[in-house]
């Protein structure tokens, strides 16, 4: 897969109850199709803070085959898995985190109930495509760390 333009989105805590749901971090992966770097940025929920704080923005090469591998195998991966049907009604891999990837091939995007209603997907992940989502979030988290 060549690396052109693409958008990264992982978010910590997407389960809602009687109110919507309270992020404790979320991290931006983007790369635009004309740029040689990829940039980072998050968020994240400290304890006992009211309000998410802004973490600085930094970038990666994106001619690195490390980098290239790893965003290789997360498209390859998310293609590959299911979303929860329909959309929003489950948290169907249970680990209260979402992905969202959205690039000129794919759109893919996991979610929650995000406040009262809710329900049970149509569509259940099997036990490798758990695993495989978990992998997907590994990915996410090497790639933000990496700065």
């Amino acid at each position: 897969m060549a690396l052109s333009g693409f958008s990264i989105r992982l978010q910590r805590g997407i389960r809602g109850g009687l109110k919507p749901p309270t992020p404790s971090l979320i991290r931006t992966i983007t790369k635009d199709p004309s740029e040689s770097e990829i940039r980072i940025a998050g968020a994240i929920h400290k304890e006992g803070t009211p309000d998410l704080q802004q973490l600085p923005e930094r970038s990666l090469s994106a001619s690195s085959q490390e980098v290239q591998d790893l965003i290789a195998e997360l498209h390859d991966s998310l293609t590959a898995l299911p979303t929860e049907d329909p959309s929003g009604s489950e948290d169907i891999y249970g680990l209260d985190i979402s992905i969202a990837w959205h690039s000129a091939d794919i759109q893919w995007r996991n979610g929650a109930p995000e406040g009262c209603i809710g329900g049970q997907s149509d569509v259940q992940p099997s036990d490798e495509q758990r695993s495989t989502f978990k992998r997907a979030v590994e990915i996410v988290e090497k790639l933000a760390s990496r700065y």
